[in-house]
């Protein structure tokens, strides 16, 4: 399966976190300076010249001909000697733009008598702004120097640990390969914990390669020395079925050792199958998976012995699946021995309906809080069954959850049991 390089999508994550950082910063120090030359002249200038007014009434007081101020920036105005403009002003703070030049207006009264202090605040916005950005744009640049190092200090000190996690997808399909691991150069200035996480794995990838070597060593020896005992058993077993002059307590004796024989080849199997980390080796085939029940209904169907129990295969549909043909057979298999096992008498029905498998049987039954108890290995269920070793569910649940085939079970004790079996990628006729 592709999947994207880890280091593009760590740069482009590092980049995106690091462009989100500058706009954060660069609008919260704009939006500052602005606030600042807002309150610098919105509370600042007011302030002053509200000291303005109160230093001139107490300086008019004492001398009544103090004069009024007359600076470069400031302006002192009293009753009529004021511009026309600003003589129908209400006392307050008043904005005024007069010859292209922007002043705050003050107004206040005061025994019938109007003083109108004019203050240029052209100069003062300017000098607000530039001293205000000019400092903010070194902050800015300190903070995005620094921000741009440690994004490429913290982009370095991740890359060795992007290039493991290369390494180890790179030996998925092949783990008990380390050379690649192995091989792998972590940089000199490379943190301590990168080294001792590069050799951790490089240790676990060596114990992997030993353990899955011991597991095919095993399969593979356990293949060959159980299946030939057991194959030598069966065909002693027919052929001593086909002797004419044996008697009917041997012969039905013969016929439970080939029974076991038979469950036995299938548990080996079914184990061997499950031991192997994946499925390579076994074939995928198209499976018509109502044949395979017919025929797999017709091996179960010697279990019932003697037993009033009927069989009986209803298609409802035509069911085409593509998988390992054995472990189909395995699954399906061992349910249905279940179900002729627990059955004294009655009937086993299978309904092959849309896209699932249904195996009804007039058994014991399973009361329902032992339902999942019997999906646990060596848990075995009541009645008269003969044989048996307690796993074939937990084979079945096994192999359930490794292909994507769901099982429920539902289950009545006296009457009967229900397994349906789900598979969803099956093609229908």
């Amino acid at each position: 399966m592709n999947r994207p390089d880890s280091d593009s999508r760590v740069r482009a994550w590092f980049g995106r976190a690091f462009l989100l950082q500058v706009a954060l910063i660069s609008v919260a120090a704009v939006v500052g300076v602005f606030v600042a030359s807002a309150l610098l002249e919105g509370v600042l200038i007011r302030a002053a010249l509200k000291d303005e007014v109160n230093h001139y009434w107490q300086q008019s007081d004492a001398n009544p001909s103090f004069q009024l101020p007359n600076t470069r920036n400031l302006r002192g105005y009293v009753e009529d000697s004021a511009p026309a403009e600003l003589r129908t002003l209400p006392p307050g703070y008043h904005d005024w733009d007069h010859g292209g030049l922007e002043y705050l207006v003050s107004v206040t009264e005061r025994n019938g008598q109007k003083l109108y202090l004019v203050f240029d605040r052209t100069n003062v916005s300017q000098l607000a702004s530039y001293y205000g950005l000019v400092p903010l744009a070194a902050v800015l640049l300190v903070l995005y120097v620094s921000t741009w190092l440690g994004f490429r200090r913290l982009r370095r000190a991740v890359s060795p640990m992007i290039t493991l996690a290369r390494k180890v997808r790179e030996l998925e399909d092949a783990p008990s390969n380390v050379e690649g691991l192995a091989s792998l150069q972590v940089p000199a200035d490379a943190d301590e914990e990168v080294r001792e996480l590069t050799e951790a794995l490089l240790r676990y990838s060596q114990r992997l390669a030993h353990f899955l070597e011991r597991e095919r060593q095993f399969t593979r020896d356990a293949s060959h020395e159980l299946r030939s005992p057991l194959t030598v058993i069966r065909m002693a077993t027919s052929l001593l079925l086909e002797d004419p002059d044996i008697t009917e307590s041997r012969r039905r004796t013969a016929n439970r050792i080939q029974r076991a024989c038979l469950d036995m080849e299938e548990l080996t199997h079914a184990f061997l199958l499950l031991a192997r980390e994946t499925e390579t080796g076994l074939p995928v085939e198209a499976i018509c998976v109502n044949d395979l029940i017919a025929d797999e209904v017709e091996h179960a169907r010697v279990l019932a012995g003697d037993k009033p129990v009927t069989a009986e295969v209803r298609h409802e549909r035509r069911l085409y699946l593509d998988a390992p043909e054995k472990v189909l057979s395995i699954l399906v298999g061992n349910l249905l021995r279940n179900a002729f096992s627990y059955t004294d008498q009655g009937q086993v029905v299978v309904e092959i309906g849309e896209r699932q498998v249904r195996i009804r049987d007039t058994g014991v039954g399973i009361p329902t809080t032992q339902i999942e108890e019997m999906f646990r290995p060596f848990v075995r269920g009541e009645g008269q069954r003969r044989g048996g070793h307690g796993v074939g569910l937990t084979i079945v649940r096994r192999l359930s959850d490794r292909f994507g085939w769901p099982i429920r079970i539902d289950s009545t004790p006296g009457v009967g049991t229900t397994v349906v079996i789900d598979f969803p990628n099956a093609r229908m006729e």
